[in-house]
């Protein structure tokens, strides 16, 4: 009898695969393993993938690609993969698929089309930048990219002054200035924050202090920022601040409605309360 193995009787499994944010040695054996046996890698750039199987010792059966642009149009060719009892592994050109990268359409895809999906946990920039930060870690909360300008850009700012959690938040180097002086603005120059960049990179660093005295350097690198949250403040607001809120986001150009509903979930009060005050304006 022969021990090769025969054809696929049953669906594949869709694999997100943890690739190294920085140090090549990150990268577990089980992900090569995953990576060796899969019928199709997606990947955002062959290059940048094609050397990181290289150093791993695996030549991958297939690779696509499957980044912000073409994500999409890549679902049929992965459901027939799987479909015909092949496995897919997922990746990015660094972290886990799917957190600010691109792998949410395939998994929903494949999830909605009754596949297996199932990951290789790797390493990723959002907890090594919160562990290391020295800041609260029992509760964080993570932001990604903010939106870079306008009404969206202003209203999350806003929403982060008044966070109680611990924010972990991505940043590229060309913004990473505008960024924390805008975090300062609405936060108030006495937040701690903690700004990592080259995370598990031979030049790794992180910075510590406040947004009022915190010293960058020469922006290089992507960066991840840690931001403390608000101390809680458990005096309930009076109808003055409450107000006070209520004109600050319908000068942001809120509706009277989104005012009243952002308002009560920022102050913590009941939307008839709130309501109330905003008719008697």
């Amino acid at each position: 009898m022969s021990d090769q193995p025969g054809p696929p009787t049953g669906p594949g499994t869709l694999w997100l695969v943890g690739t190294p944010i920085g140090n090549l040695g990150d990268l577990t054996p089980r992900a090569i393993e995953v990576l060796r046996d899969a019928d199709l890698v997606c990947c955002e750039d062959t290059r940048r993938t094609g050397k990181l199987l290289q150093h791993a010792g695996v030549r991958a059966n297939r690779l696509a690609v499957a980044n912000d642009h073409t994500e999409y149009h890549r679902i049929a060719d992965v459901l027939d993969v799987l479909g015909s009892g092949g496995d897919v592994a997922v990746v990015t050109d660094a972290g886990m698929p799917g957190v600010s990268d691109p792998g949410e359409r395939l998994v929903r895809a494949a999830v909605d089309a009754g596949y297996t999906v199932s990951a290789v946990p790797g390493p990723d920039a959002v907890t090594t930048a919160l562990v290391i930060s020295g800041l609260p870690t029992e509760r964080f909360v993570f932001e990604g990219f903010l939106p870079r300008s306008g009404r969206d850009r202003t209203g999350r700012l806003r929403a982060l002054a008044d966070e109680v959690r611990t924010v972990v938040l991505y940043e590229a180097p060309h913004r990473i200035e505008r960024t924390m002086a805008d975090l300062a603005d609405v936060c108030g120059a006495d937040r701690r924050v903690a700004v990592c960049r080259e995370l598990t990179k031979l030049y790794e660093e992180v910075r510590r202090g406040t947004l009022g005295d915190i010293d960058l350097g020469e922006p290089r690198g992507e960066y991840v920022i840690v931001l403390d949250g608000v101390v809680a403040d458990d005096t309930p607001p009076d109808d003055d601040a409450i107000r006070a809120a209520l004109r600050e986001e319908i000068a942001a150009g809120a509706t009277k409605r989104d005012a009243i509903a952002t308002v009560a979930t920022r102050l913590g009060l009941p939307k008839k309360q709130v309501y109330a005050l905003a008719i008697s304006e």
